[in-house]
C-alpha cells in the first residue's frame, strides 16, 4: 500500500516498502530573514498608499511602484555595502528623522570625503513638478540620480579612480551577498543584478516616501481651493497662507506696496515643489570656496522643512547658508541683484531691480506659522521607510 501524508511542520512525507523519506522544501528567503527586519511574505504597502484628491502630479508612469521592488530599494537605500569601504549608505546623507535630509552643511562621504552641496531633503518626490534632480538639475530623472552618488569619488566611492572599483565592481560585490540574491529574485523574478535594476528599485522606494498628514492637508481636504480660508487654521496661519499665495505689488523701485510675498510663484501649492522654470534664487556661493555658482535652480519641496517643534529639519539652500526659516525669509525680503548673478530669477527682480518686500514682524510670524502647517508626522517614524537592518 502507498500513501502520502502532508505534515505542514516538516514538509512532505512518503511511506513505501516500510521506508520513510523526507522531502524538505527550502525556504527561499533564508538570507533575508537572517539579515533584515523584513517579512518577504507580507510586505509593507508602497504601491497602494494613495494621495489626496487635490494633488494632481504623479511621476510614476514610467516606473510604477510595486511592494517587492520598493522593498529592494529600501534595502539598497540603507545598505552601507553600496560604498567602497562599507561606511556610507544613501541614508547616511538622507536621514528619516530629518525628513530625509542632513543637518550637516556638507555630508560625510567615504574616507572623509565631503559632498560639494548640502544634501537635499527627499519628501514627495513622486509628486514633484520638477522632473530633474540635484540642485543644479544635472540628473534628468530620479532613476538617473540615485546611482550617481554611488559612483561619486567623494560620496560612496565606486568611481573607478585611484584604484577603487566601479559600478561593475559593486554589482559583483552585491552578487556575493545572500539577501540580494533573494531580494532581486523577489522583485524581478531572477537574481540578476544590474545598474538599471538598482536605479528602478531605489527610485521606487524614494518616490514612496510621502507626507500628506499635515495640518495643511486636513484643512485643504475641507476647502474648495488653496485660496479659501482653512477652517482648522488659526487667523495667523490663514494670514500666512494668503501671504504665501498672493503675488506682491511693486512700485517702480521694486518696493512692495501691496499683495503678498509671491512664494507660490516658485513653490506651487499643494505640492509645494519648485517650478521647473525657476532660475537662481540669489544664493550663488560654493561650500568652502569663494567661487561663484549660478547653476543651482532646484529645491526640495517645502513640505516638512520644519519639524513638529517648528525647528528646521536641515539647513536651507545648496550651501546650507540659512539655518532658520526666518533667515530664509530675510533673504527674500531684500534681494541683491548683483551684476555677476546673470541667472537670477525674474520674479525676484521686478523692473530688473532686486525686490524689497518690506516684510513686517507680524507678516513674518504669520508666514512661519503657515509653513509649520506643512509638517506631517508619519514620515518620520513609519518603519517601512526606516532602516531594515535594525
Amino acid at each position: 500500500m502507498r500513501y502520502i501524508i502532508l505534515v505542514l511542520t516538516v514538509g512532505l512525507w512518503s511511506c513505501s516498502e516500510n521506508t520513510l523519506e523526507t522531502v524538505v522544501t527550502a525556504d527561499p528567503y533564508t538570507e533575508i530573514k537572517k539579515a533584515l527586519s523584513i517579512n518577504p511574505v507580507v510586505l509593507d504597502n508602497y504601491a497602494a498608499q494613495g494621495k489626496p484628491a487635490y494633488v494632481n502630479k504623479d511621476n510614476t508612469a514610467a516606473n510604477p511602484i510595486s511592494d517587492k521592488t520598493a522593498t529592494l530599494g529600501r534595502v539598497l537605500f540603507y545598505d552601507k555595502n553600496l560604498s567602497v569601504n562599507n561606511t556610507i549608505s544613501c541614508a547616511s546623507c538622507h536621514k528619516q528623522e530629518f525628513a530625509f535630509g542632513d543637518t550637516a552643511i556638507s555630508s560625510l562621504g567615504v574616507d572623509n570625503g565631503r559632498t560639494e552641496r548640502h544634501s537635499m531633503r527627499l519628501i514627495n518626490t513622486r509628486y514633484a513638478n520638477e522632473a530633474k534632480f540635484f540642485w543644479n538639475e544635472r540628473a534628468a530623472s530620479l532613476e538617473a540620480q540615485v546611482t550617481m552618488p554611488i559612483v561619486d569619488h567623494l560620496e560612496m566611492g565606486f568611481s573607478g579612480q585611484t584604484g577603487r572599483g566601479n559600478i561593475t565592481s559593486l554589482i559583483t560585490k552585491l552578487g556575493g551577498i545572500g539577501y540580494y540574491k533573494e531580494l532581486f529574485k523577489l522583485a524581478y523574478g531572477d537574481a540578476t543584478i544590474t545598474d538599471a535594476r538598482m536605479q528602478t528599485a531605489l527610485a521606487q522606494f524614494i518616490r514612496s516616501i510621502q507626507s500628506f498628514d499635515s495640518k495643511y492637508d486636513i484643512g485643504r481636504a475641507q476647502a474648495p481651493n488653496d485660496g479659501a480660508p482653512f477652517s482648522n487654521f488659526t487667523s495667523q496661519e490663514n494670514a500666512g497662507k494668503n501671504l504665501f499665495l498672493a503675488p506682491p505689488i511693486f512700485n517702480a523701485a521694486s518696493v512692495r506696496i501691496g499683495g503678498g510675498f509671491g512664494c507660490q510663484g516658485c513653490h506651487q501649492a499643494p505640492e509645494f515643489d519648485i517650478d521647473p522654470n525657476s532660475r537662481n534664487n540669489g544664493f550663488i556661493g560654493v561650500i568652502g570656496s569663494a567661487q561663484t555658482d549660478l547653476t543651482n535652480t532646484r529645491s526640495p519641496s517645502l513640505r516638512d522643512i520644519l519639524n513638529a517643534a517648528g525647528v528646521a529639519n536641515t539647513p536651507f539652500m545648496h550651501t546650507a547658508a540659512s539655518q532658520t526659516i526666518r533667515q530664509v525669509l530675510n533673504h527674500y525680503n531684500s534681494i541683491a541683484a548683483v551684476p555677476r548673478n546673470t541667472n537670477l530669477d525674474p520674479r525676484l527682480r521686478p523692473n530688473n531691480i532686486g525686490q524689497n518686500l518690506q516684510m513686517t514682524p507680524d507678516e513674518i510670524n504669520a508666514m512661519v506659522a503657515f509653513l509649520r502647517t506643512l509638517t506631517g508626522k508619519d514620515v518620520y517614524t513609519n518603519k517601512k521607510w526606516g532602516n531594515p537592518f535594525l
